[in-house]
C-alpha cells in the first residue's frame, strides 16, 4: 500500500521500507522502483540533495528512473507493477517486474 496517487506529484520520491521500493511521481502518473541494488542486493537510499539513488555498500548510483549512472551495479533497478484497489489506494507488487519506463496512470 502506497497511499493515493494524489500523494505523488511530479518529483516526489517516497521510500517504503517494508516493501523495499520507491514510489515516484512522474509527469502523468507514478511508478515504482525496487530499492534492491543490482550489484549485491544491498538496500539503496534516495539522496534528495543529489536527486539520485545510491547504494551505501559499494557506491553504485542510479538516476530516478533506475538507470545506472555509476557502477559497480551491472543493471538498472527493476520497475515494479502498480495497481489501484477499490478504495483508490496504490498497491506496489514487488513480485512482478515491468518494462522500464512504464508509468502507471491513475
Amino acid at each position: 500500500r502506497a497511499g493515493s496517487p494524489l500523494d505523488y506529484p511530479e518529483g516526489v520520491v517516497r521510500f517504503n521500507k517494508q516493501q523495499k521500493a520507491y514510489v515516484i511521481g512522474a509527469p502523468g502518473g507514478v511508478y515504482a522502483l525496487s530499492a534492491v541494488c543490482t550489484h549485491l542486493g544491498c538496500i539503496t537510499r534516495f539522496l534528495s540533495d543529489e536527486k539520485c539513488i545510491a547504494c551505501p555498500c559499494h557506491g553504485s548510483r542510479f538516476d530516478l528512473e533506475g538507470n545506472v549512472i555509476h557502477g559497480p551495479a551491472p543493471r538498472p533497478l527493476q520497475w515494479l507493477e502498480m495497481q489501484v484497489d477499490a478504495t483508490g489506494t496504490l498497491l506496489v507488487d514487488t513480485s512482478v517486474t515491468i518494462p522500464h519506463g512504464r508509468i502507471f496512470k491513475a
